[in-house]
């Protein structure tokens, strides 16, 4: 609630300006009392009401918004706050009233704006008032303060709003968060919308009456730039925003004022120059007047500006909180285009140009925001040339700026620098704005094809002269020759990727992307005469650009990379996109076949215009022009199978026909006997092939010419099996025996038998697919599963043949098929006839492959390479490692799936660190997976990877114990088990059963042997505790405390005594234990155990632990609990426990540790220890199988 002051209408010298000679007494202020007003009966009641309401936002009784209407209620508006707090649409009339009671009494209406500012600031404490009545007062300085009153635990702050000392009081726990203008949902960025435009039309409404006085705007800009310099947030955003919006609309002012004075002006001059008989002195004098009016208005609006702007902006556009920063950077540009001849400085546009180099993206998204409306206009160019040679540079940077959005605007600010302003951009630096357009950001790609379709393309339009040879205007084909040479240029530079390019294109240059008619007509030659032939270069980018187009035309949506989920299409484009369809489908049925025709010999361009058809719509094609042209259009297609080998030409023939026939074969029946008669031509030959190269006694003779024409037709076969179930023409058979004769003689060429092995995989995949989708016979069934036993015993065969390529297919092969087969979307029926898990052998083979193909070193070479050979050996290198990369991850597949054993991984993450640059993220992953299938397992195979390589490490050292024993080789093993350790995450309840399965084992292996040994020497694998030791820290300290007190059960052995061997001991125990209370509280439950309690027995080996009631736990003392169980998790309240620094704490290490901790007494201390857990406590700790 804001304390009114004394008014000073009463007192005897009272002035216009209420400035008074008297100082108020020091009594008053201390107190924080306000003087009362003596002549406010008009505004009692409603102080009254006021103060009421004030009370309620103080004190509300149901926690919610202060004044917001709840369940339909009324609720009357009082203040200012309240009334734009509650929307109120007509904010004219709200200031209008406002602006009455001014006149009546500023002062009180005075301070109910103040008060609006404070309450608009989120402040719910008190505001009071003491005049400032001397401007000798000596203490005014003291009193512009912002302290903490640690007795009342208020914060106050002391500011001068003239002509008053303003006090504002709030509880120092106010959120500097949770403010009116921050605040989330459209009730508060209404308030914010109603907050500027009070504001703005505060300054418009006051204008013609009290803006001039010098008591309004004074106390308005005392207090926002008081409230600007305080510590709290929220007086900081609000105060600055309220100034930026009143410094905006006072620009609007003078521009106004501007204008008028200027219109005045013109009409003095008009006056002046008329004749002396008809001009009249009394209107000169009047205009002259006015004059002086317009400037005096416009010199103390010119005051009132630089006060805003020296008091709020100059301390705010580098203030801490970014969104201040932005709305100063976001108002100064709107200064500069609205009045540029006082803003429009490099005085001013030097914080635009700092604040582009903001840490906050808001920040410099303001600032391009700012600048786009700058250079928008081509009439203030002329003074933007020292702010463009400054800061060109950082623009262009920006188009590379993390944030796509600041990216996105940069982009648009420099196309338009580039349009309005020649020179602006040099050509180097348009060259690097244009090769966005292949960006995978499409925002920012978008961007770049405006700016490339409006810099480079549309520059290249010449006036095309009008064809005599066809009649027809053709304005695309400067545009699309400027395109093609674009693409080249960047083909050159390591862009090839046209589909991007035409995507960044599409929204800007439709009618020349799609204008398919005028692009074919240029590839077959019918375009005008006069124009420039293409070369081969141009044909085939061209056909690149139509394959591009089509594609997005019949897909309507953006290429792979470049677009999320496909979005539902609204009506109109549904409706565009029929229209391209029917288009496509209509031109290309007719000049597809004349293409195909011409470039039947070039491999790449054929390829890309077989993909053309897959966009075919047969169904609205009209029936007349279909059967007229498709005839035509399928002897095309089928000339180019014959005529040529490659397998990229080969699939896409296949397609065409798959698209045309149909998925279901509810295609043109023409495709589909076209379609039967061409296999029948290609499994006519090929039996024919292999009938003559076989000999009487089973062999296989063929001369070189005849293994080619196998090879050729076998691959044509094979692109046609993929795409089509050629089940009826029965070529498994043939190829299983050509397949099996390779087994047994090792005779046959790699170029035979490479499509051979993909066809019979391609015939194994459609005879399953059919099984699953339709009832097939039992004689069917059995027959698959001959088929699927007979060729994973072939592919595992050829996992040893001589060709590194063939090897890695049937490996591939093998891979794939042993997902599909074993039970994986199978029916129940189905799996019991088809199901096929790989033996124990199969398996050794498979993980023997992969450590020879994957992770074998392969030898280096050491000699002088030229430039050309290290660029091909390291694009070798790379498409090797793709290859092992695809092999690897075939294999985790399988163990991910549980198709092979999960310990076989064990295998795998042995390699982790030494390929992690290279298998680190597919390794990472599959130890992710196999924890989610089964935890106790996977953690078994973790611990299972560490004792393998801890034995090889034992065996190169002699089996060696000692200490000096520990060199590289044990550190690499360490720093795995640390590595492996991380991977449990933060969340120690999620994996405590699995890290305390890893102690277990640990433990059990570390302690291996050592009863035949009866204390004469050592256990061979107690190093392996130091490795063990990294999985420490993932245990809760109950858990640490058990797994001790089980670790106790092995330390017993004299011979572990010993201050030289107990190294490795020592180091695993400080790992478990924090302190030696924790020590001491072990031993003494241990030693203390009774006798006549209840066991409570679990195996853990089988990965659970122990569950004990609520009731059991409240009725057994603490110490009754068995010390060796791990406790399980409570399923019903599963909580994460706290960690506790203390546990993590590494005991002092070094001789002085070993002396200390580790003398003969404790040692028999720990063994009656023992002795008396053993005797006197039944409890079976995780040992219980190997007990009985």
């Amino acid at each position: 609630m804001i304390a009114e002051p004394n008014s000073v209408a009463n007192l005897p010298n009272h002035k216009e300006n209420g400035i008074h000679e008297e100082v108020v007494s020091e009594s008053t202020v201390q107190n924080g009392s306000c003087l009362r007003n003596g002549n406010v009966k008009t505004f009692r009641g409603k102080r009254k009401i006021r103060e009421q309401c004030e009370n309620r936002r103080r004190h509300p009784s149901d926690g919610r918004r202060p004044n917001q209407p709840q369940n339909g209620e009324v609720v009357e508006a009082v203040t200012l706050f309240e009334v734009v707090i509650m929307g109120k649409s007509a904010m004219q009339s709200v200031v209008d009233d406002w602006i009455e009671a001014y006149k009546s009494d500023r002062d009180v209406a005075l301070l109910d704006l103040i008060n609006f500012f404070i309450q608009c600031s989120g402040c719910q404490g008190m505001v009071t008032a003491e005049m400032f009545q001397s401007s000798q007062n000596c203490d005014v300085m003291q009193k512009m303060t912002e302290t903490f009153d640690e007795a009342t635990g208020l914060q106050y702050k002391k500011f001068m709003a003239y002509p008053w000392i303003l006090t504002v009081t709030w509880p120092v726990d106010m959120d500097d968060k949770d403010y009116p203008l921050v605040k989330a949902g459209p009730y508060w960025k209404k308030f914010r919308t109603n907050f500027c435009d009070f504001t703005s039309v505060l300054v418009q409404q006051c204008q013609f009456s009290i803006l001039y006085d010098n008591y309004l705007m004074d106390t308005i800009i005392s207090l926002l730039s008081g409230l600007a310099e305080s510590m709290v947030r929220a007086f900081r955003h609000t105060s600055t925003l309220a100034a930026m919006k009143l410094l905006t609309a006072l620009v609007n002012l003078i521009v106004s004022i501007d204008v008028s004075k200027h219109n005045l002006e013109r009409l003095y001059e008009v006056e002046k120059s008329r004749p002396t008989g008809k001009r009249t002195n009394t209107r000169l004098d009047q205009l002259e007047k006015k004059k002086k009016e317009y400037e005096q208005k416009h010199l103390d609006i010119e005051n009132m500006m630089n006060a805003i702007f020296k008091g709020t902006f100059l301390q705010r556009y580098r203030d801490i909180i970014p969104e201040i920063r932005a709305i100063c950077i976001e108002e100064i540009a709107c200064w500069m285009t609205t009045y540029p001849d006082r803003f429009l400085t490099d005085s001013y546009l030097k914080y635009i140009g700092w604040m582009l180099y903001d840490k906050q993206p808001d920040v410099r998204l303001k600032c391009l925001q700012g600048l786009q409306g700058i250079f928008g206009q081509k009439a203030l160019g002329c003074k933007m040339d020292l702010f463009t040679c400054r800061f060109k540079d950082r623009l262009v940077s920006m188009t590379l700026d993390r944030d796509h959005e600041v990216a996105v605007q940069a982009m648009k600010l420099l196309m338009l620098m580039s349009q309005n302003y020649e020179d602006a951009l040099s050509s180097e630096d348009c060259e690097t704005l244009y090769q966005f357009v292949y960006a995978t950001h499409r925002p920012l790609a978008v961007a770049a094809g405006e700016f490339l379709y409006n810099s480079l393309i549309i520059q290249e339009i010449e006036i095309e002269a009008f064809s005599k040879s066809n009649a027809k205007w053709e304005p695309n084909s400067s545009q699309l020759r400027a395109l093609i040479d674009f693409f080249l240029e960047s083909e050159v530079k390591l862009h090839s990727h046209v589909t991007y390019l035409v995507d960044s294109l599409w929204d800007w240059a439709p009618s020349l992307l799609k204008d398919w008619e005028y692009m074919t007509a240029l590839l077959l030659g019918n375009a005008d005469s006069h124009e420039q032939a293409l070369t081969d270069a141009h044909e085939r980018v061209l056909i690149e650009i139509i394959l591009a187009t089509v594609r997005e035309a019949a897909e309507f949506h953006p290429p792979v990379g470049r677009g999320g989920t496909r979005r539902i299409l609204s009506s109109r484009e549904k409706k565009i996109q029929v229209e391209d369809c029917t288009r496509i489908t209509e031109h290309f049925i007719v000049v597809l076949p004349q293409l195909l025709a011409k470039y039947s010999v070039d491999t790449e361009k054929v390829t890309n215009l077989l993909h053309i058809p897959q966009y075919f719509d047969l169904e609205l094609c009209s029936a007349e022009l279909l059967d007229k042209h498709l005839d035509t259009f399928l002897s095309e297609i089928k000339a180019v199978v014959n005529k040529h080998s490659y397998t990229d030409v080969l699939n896409a023939c296949a397609r065409v026909y798959a698209t045309l026939c149909g998925e279901d074969g509810s295609g043109h029946k023409k495709v589909g006997l076209a379609r039967d008669e061409l296999v029948d031509e290609l499994v006519h030959t090929l039996n024919q092939c292999l009938d003559t190269f076989w000999d009487e006694g089973g062999g296989f003779r063929a001369e070189k010419e005849g293994i080619h024409h196998i090879c050729l037709t076998l691959r044509r076969i094979t692109a046609f099996h993929h795409a089509h179930d050629l089940t009826r023409w029965n070529l498994y058979d043939t190829l299983a025996k050509l397949l099996g004769f390779e087994v047994e003689q090792n005779a046959l060429p790699v170029q035979v038998l490479w499509p051979a092995f993909q066809c019979a995989y391609s015939a194994l995949l459609w005879q399953l697919s059919s099984a699953l989708e339709t009832t097939s016979s039992k004689e069917s069934i059995l027959a698959l599963r001959t088929h699927l036993k007979q060729y994973c015993h072939i592919c595992t065969c050829y996992l040893s043949h001589r060709s590194r390529k063939l090897r890695e297919k049937a490996f591939m092969i093998l891979c794939d098929l042993l997902m599909i087969v074993s039970h994986q979307g199978l029916s129940d029926g189905l799996i019991e006839c088809v199901e096929y898990l790989p033996s124990s052998s199969l398996q050794s083979k498979l993980l023997f492959f992969v450590e020879d193909h994957v992770f074998a070193e392969e030898p280096k070479e050491f000699r002088v390479l030229t430039g050309e050979e290290v660029k091909k050996m390291e694009e070798q290198k790379l498409d090797a490692l793709q290859q092992k990369r695809c092999l690897l991850a075939a294999y985790c597949k399988l163990i991910v799936h549980n198709v092979v054993e999960m310990t076989a991984a064990a295998e795998i993450y042995k390699h982790y660190m030494r390929t992690y640059n290279d298998f680190g993220d597919i390794i990472k992953e599959t130890l992710s997976r196999t924890r989610q299938n089964d935890k106790i397992q996977s953690a078994k195979t973790l611990i299972l990877c560490l004792q393998q390589l801890f034995q090889k490490h034992a065996r190169s050292q002699d089996n060696s114990n000692s200490i000096n024993s520990i060199d590289s080789s044990f550190n690499n093993i360490k720093e795995l088990a640390r590595r492996f350790a991380l991977t449990f995450g933060w969340d120690q309840v999620k994996s405590r059963e699995s890290v305390a399965m890893i102690h277990k084992d640990g433990i059990e292996f570390a302690f291996q042997g050592i009863g035949a040994l009866e204390g004469k020497s050592l256990p061979p694998n107690l190093n392996f505790l130091l490795i063990l030791s990294e999985f420490s820290n993932k245990l809760l300290k109950p858990d640490k405390r058990l797994v001790y007190s089980y670790l106790l059960r092995y330390t017993s052995e004299p011979a572990l005594c010993k201050e030289e061997f107990v190294y490795s001991l020592e180091w695993y125990r400080t790992s478990l234990l924090a302190s030696d209370e924790d020590e001491s509280s072990i031993i003494s439950s241990i030693s203390e155990w009774p006798s006549d309690r209840t066991p409570c027995k679990k195996n853990l080996s089988e990965g659970s632990c122990a569950k004990t009631s609520h009731t059991e736990m409240a009725n057994t003392p603490s110490h009754a609990h068995c010390p060796s169980d791990l406790p399980s998790l409570a399923q019903n309240s599963r909580k994460r426990l706290k960690s506790h620094d203390s546990c993590h704490q590494e005991y002092p290490s070094g001789p002085e540790r070993l002396k200390r901790k580790y003398s003969i007494p404790d040692g028999v201390m720990v063994e009656n220890t023992v002795e008396v857990l053993a005797e006197e406590a039944d409890i079976d700790v995780v040992g219980a199988d190997q007990e009985t």
